[in-house]
This record gives C-alpha cells, sequence and structure tokens, in this order.
C-alpha cells in the first residue's frame, strides 16, 4: 500500500467548535458516550489478543487499560470524554438536534 504524505505536511484541521455549548442532559450523556467509546476500544482489542496486564507491552499484546471504564484512572477517561464531548459538540455545530426520546 502507498503511503500518502509521506513528507510529514499533514495538518489536522478540525471544525472550531469552542462557541458550542452543551445543556446539562448533554453533558451528561458525554459521560455515557465516553464509557461506551472506552467498551469499543477495548473490545476491539479484547478481538486483536490483546489481554490485561500492568503495562503496555506491544510485543505481548498487553494493556494496562483493559478494565472496565468505571476502573480506569481519571486522567485515562479524560481522553474517551473528551472524544464524546467533542463528538457532540460538531453534531450540534452542523446543525442536528439531539433529543431524548
Amino acid at each position: 500500500m502507498k503511503m500518502k504524505n509521506k513528507d510529514n505536511t499533514y495538518k489536522p484541521q478540525p471544525l472550531d467548535i469552542s462557541d458550542v455549548v452543551l445543556s446539562e442532559e448533554l453533558k451528561n450523556l458525554t459521560e455515557l458516550l465516553a464509557k461506551n467509546v472506552h467498551d469499543i476500544w477495548a473490545e476491539n482489542r479484547i478481538a486483536q489478543g490483546w489481554t490485561y496486564g500492568e503495562k503496555r507491552d506491544d510485543e505481548k499484546k498487553q494493556h494496562p487499560c483493559l478494565v472496565p471504564y468505571e476502573d480506569l484512572p481519571e486522567e485515562e477517561k479524560l481522553y474517551d470524554r473528551e472524544t464524546a464531548m467533542k463528538t457532540i459538540k460538531m453534531i450540534k455545530k452542523l446543525g442536528f438536534q439531539i433529543i431524548e426520546q
């Protein structure tokens, strides 16, 4: 497979969502999405043969984050929360509504 952009000129340009404010309901949704993001990541890792290990070891396919979301250290949860929050903000920025049914 031919790799594009081998000269490392890629400049990420995510949508500016700094002006989007989330309601309390959507802030609560962020945590539910963050847990699901982690579960999807963990499910994929396990399917690839990864197991829990006290420290990350790519050769042995061990990772310390292969635990339930609730058991992750706060600093690890932050990545999943940010991903979820920024996704919700982008949805709103694009003009979509999230309505609880």
